[in-house]
């Protein structure tokens, strides 16, 4: 569900399909009924075109399938990304197997913190698109390289519910230019509930204390002009871009200070490389 005006836009092509639904995670932590009919509303809402994956456990596997079921949910192809570990290959198989034509695994995410890790992820085949989540505190360029190798994905953790679970912007920064300079594909998870930098409550708690985090379009949009050459340090500064006003968005283009980007160039980086799965 694409609207065409969307489509032709740069913020359609930023964000067409770029964000996964993690309700069952914190800040919002649903109860799986709840995400499950949540997920169903998003599914079938205005903005429908900008969702993607739902996001669950390997462990809630059993539960998601029940709730699924009870809820009679009818229409598309529900397509999951579940969070596993290497010997999880025989209940991910499993699982399309039972509900196909209703739920599709085709997206696993794993951790590693070791090339042999990274090897390991690798089990899924190509059938499946895997995510390797790794460090960012320390250079990941060894690590990305290997991900690449292994034709798999990278992920990074952007914050959490704590203010010590955020990596400075420069470690971001680097993180993306590793992934563009190496042509490998990633995707950002946790504290990107927002559009742009700012200080925003860490759970949905009203009483909750506030932290900076960065904002999704900020991320992407800095990932993108990373691979047209912008210096690192000019990332930095984007990731903590408020959004009041030095990026625009006119139809066809996007543009912050001297740089510029169109939607088909968008379109490109898109379908090799940034996808958003907070």
């Amino acid at each position: 569900m694409t609207p065409p005006a969307a489509a032709r836009s740069a913020l359609g092509e930023l964000l067409e399909s770029l964000v996964d639904y993690a309700g069952l995670f914190p800040p919002a932590a649903l109860p799986m009924r709840d995400a499950v009919r949540s997920y169903e509303e998003y599914r079938n809402g205005s903005t429908a075109w900008a969702l993607g994956r739902f996001v669950v456990t390997v462990a809630r596997l059993a539960e998601f399938e029940e709730t699924l079921t009870a809820a009679g949910v009818a229409g598309p192809l529900w397509r999951l990304s579940v969070l596993a570990a290497p010997g999880d290959r025989g209940a991910v198989d499993d699982f399309n197997a039972r509900l196909a034509g209703r739920a599709l695994i085709d997206t696993v995410e794993g951790k590693a913190t070791s090339v042999a890790e990274i090897a390991e992820l690798a089990v899924f085949g190509p059938a499946i698109t895997t995510y390797v989540e790794i460090p960012v505190i320390e250079d990941p360029t060894p690590l990305v390289i290997a991900i690449g190798e292994y034709a798999l994905r990278a992920k990074m953790r952007t914050g959490g519910v704590t203010e010590e679970a955020f990596p400075a912007a420069a470690q971001v920064a680097r993180f993306l230019a590793v992934c563009a300079a190496h042509e490998v594909p990633f995707k950002a998870t946790a504290g990107l509930h927002h559009p742009w930098h700012g200080v925003y409550r860490l759970s949905y708690d009203p009483r909750s204390r506030g932290a900076a985090m960065f904002g999704f379009v900020g991320v992407f949009l800095a990932a993108c002009f990373l691979h047209e050459g912008m210096a690192e340090s000019e990332a930095i500064e984007l990731l903590e871009e408020r959004g009041t006003g030095e990026v625009t968005f006119d139809g066809a283009d996007v543009r912050w200070r001297g740089h510029a980007i169109g939607a088909a160039r968008l379109r490109d980086l898109r379908s090799r490389a940034s996808q958003m799965r907070p």
